[in-house]
């Protein structure tokens, strides 16, 4: 942990694992890897984002799948090595992202915060607001994950001074 870095808190599915969409496999917005026994759509070019992020960002897996996030993707993403994981105590559930926000707001601190995520909702936009230190929630269509815009967007907003607005 670099205390003095900012945190990219990272969701899996729906952000790099992409369900939802309506194209048949062969044309499916990324490439189909077997994970635990469970066919994942990872999509075309998010270990470049990521990879993009991490130079600004101490980027963190903030997903239920925690440690084993490390277990394949650093591999299939072409990532420099295994991340930083947080863990939910199997507060875990679908569908929503507010059972992240205690562990993600104990390791970030006081660090500003990107956190990207397709399951946010009032709750972690609320806390987001009364955050003391820079906070931007970075939604995803789970049909569509992390593109090449939202991280752009991420980065313009470090590069501001973790101030441009959303």
């Amino acid at each position: 942990m670099d205390a003095q870095r900012p945190i990219c808190a990272l969701d899996v599915d729906g952000v790099i694992s992409l369900f939802g969409f309506e194209a048949p496999p062969d044309e499916a917005p990324g490439r189909f890897q077997l994970i635990d026994g469970i066919a994942h759509c990872i999509a075309d070019g998010v270990g470049g984002r990521i990879n993009r992020l991490a130079q600004r960002f101490e980027v963190v897996w903030a997903t239920g799948w925690e440690e084993r996030a490390n277990e394949a993707l650093p591999r299939i993403l072409g990532l420099a090595g295994e991340l930083p994981y947080l863990t939910f105590d199997g507060q875990a559930r679908f569908g929503t992202a507010h059972w992240k926000v205690g562990p993600i707001a104990e390791y970030a601190g006081e660090r500003p915060l990107a956190w990207i995520d397709d399951c946010l909702d009032e709750s972690c936009r609320d806390w987001a607001a009364r955050r003391s230190a820079p906070t931007l929630l970075v939604p995803t269509e789970p049909f569509t994950g992390l593109t090449d815009e939202l991280t752009d967007r991420i980065l313009r907003w470090a590069e501001a001074g973790y101030t441009q607005p959303e």
